[in-house]
């Protein structure tokens, strides 16, 4: 085997018949990433549970803080901007994702920090959290039991959160997330109830039974979903904040699991620029030369097409004061639709559903996760194990 291409195997045209035969898809995804992909909804019920036992409640003791930093790499990451749009525009305070070492230079007492690792050891957590101790910001530690973060977390006297580590990091978003809504909301930033909690982890029990391995492809919507990427470039758009975030996480796991190349982001950033994707090489320049008379999904095509895929949340606007209107983001959602209608780019709508921001996020993320996952295992790739990871990390480690 060629140097640098160690552990990589799979094929570049997806076997679509693989999706369709259980005892396959089970060889192809030896790790379990569909198993821990369909855990999403007890990931919520036991890190709510998890959570209740710490004592958070000393937060609250010195009031509101001045900010909130969430700091952590990669998924750990993702639990900040999750928060930030939960939160909402009427957040009293500011609520700062941080993803690289150590803390912003203007954090102190009047602050807090929440440092989250999956692993309990990553470089960015650690130094956040040891960081914030010295700056005598208040701190909150989630991530694995009798980890590096807990023994920092014990040495600062902060509330630390134990997350078992049940799956990969870009599997366990729910079990990192709750816990960081939980310590908010005793800060008073967030609004999130046990009745949200419940739903949402219903919300997510439901589409894994939706996404399930034995359920065919044409009542599979994360099959459907991820039969229609298939050799494509994706491009993902989110019609508000809530659905942009999903949107970003659609294009970490289509990254990680898939190896696929996306291109992510709100559909209003889009407008400026990036919409201009769908005239291009790989949009309607190739979508003219189309025979009209082929099979649309044939797999067999050299010609790389863009694929849209829009998240839209929904039409339940529960703000008032939010940064635009319902009725702009659902006409500009239309607008690109149309847009790629015209130039015979497909389109693929998820559309968010439930009462609360953290059901609605639930909605717009469950099915492209496990479609994530089937990309992968369509293509003969372990979605559990990314050569070039560990081998990035063994070249950088030297």
């Amino acid at each position: 085997m060629m140097e640098g291409t160690a552990g990589v195997s799979g094929h570049r045209h997806a076997d679509e018949s693989l999706l369709d035969n259980p005892d396959r898809l089970a060889e192809q995804d030896p790790g379990g990433m569909l198993r821990f992909t369909a855990s999403a909804g007890a990931q919520v019920r036991e890190s709510a549970a998890l959570a209740a036992e710490a004592n958070l409640t000393v937060l609250a003791d010195d009031g509101r803080p001045r900010a909130v930093v969430i700091a952590g790499i990669g998924t750990a990451g993702r639990t900040g901007d999750l928060l930030a749009t939960v939160a909402g525009p009427r957040c009293p305070v500011p609520v700062i994702p941080h993803r690289s070492a150590g803390v912003p230079g203007w954090v102190g007492a009047a602050d807090v920090v929440i440092a989250v690792s999956a692993s309990g050891r990553s470089p960015e957590a650690l130094g956040a959290a040891e960081a914030a101790h010295r700056r005598g910001a208040r701190l909150v530690a989630v991530g694995a039991p009798d980890s590096q973060l807990q023994s920092v977390a014990e040495r600062a006297r902060a509330p630390f959160i134990p997350v078992p580590r049940r799956a990969p990091a870009r599997a366990s978003l729910w079990a990192l997330t709750v816990p960081v809504l939980l310590a908010a909301r005793t800060l008073g930033l967030v609004k999130v109830n046990e009745a949200d909690l419940a739903e949402t982890a219903a919300r997510l029990d439901a589409d894994a039974d939706r996404c399930r391995p034995t359920a065919e492809s044409f009542v599979n919507p994360a099959k459907s979903l991820a039969l229609g990427l298939s050799g494509s470039i994706p491009i993902v758009w989110g019609s508000s904040p809530l659905a942009t975030v999903a949107a970003r996480r659609f294009g970490d796991t289509l990254s990680a699991n898939a190896r696929y190349p996306v291109v992510t982001g709100a559909l209003g950033e889009a407008g400026r620029g990036r919409v201009g994707l769908l005239d291009g090489v790989f949009g309607g320049l190739v979508e003219g030369e189309r025979d009209i008379f082929a099979d649309p999904n044939e797999t067999g095509s050299d010609a790389t097409r863009l694929r849209l895929v829009l998240l839209r949340d929904g039409g339940l606007n529960a703000e008032d004061d939010t940064d635009e209107p319902l009725a702009v983001e659902e006409r500009r959602a239309d607008a690109v639709q149309t847009l790629a209608e015209r130039r015979g780019v497909r389109c693929d709508v998820v559309t968010a559903e439930g009462g609360s921001a953290l059901e609605r996020l639930a909605s717009l993320m469950a099915v492209p996760d496990f479609a994530s996952v089937y990309l992968a295992l369509a293509h003969g790739l372990d979605p559990m194990a990314v050569p070039a990871i560990t081998e990035m990390k063994e070249l950088s480690n030297q």
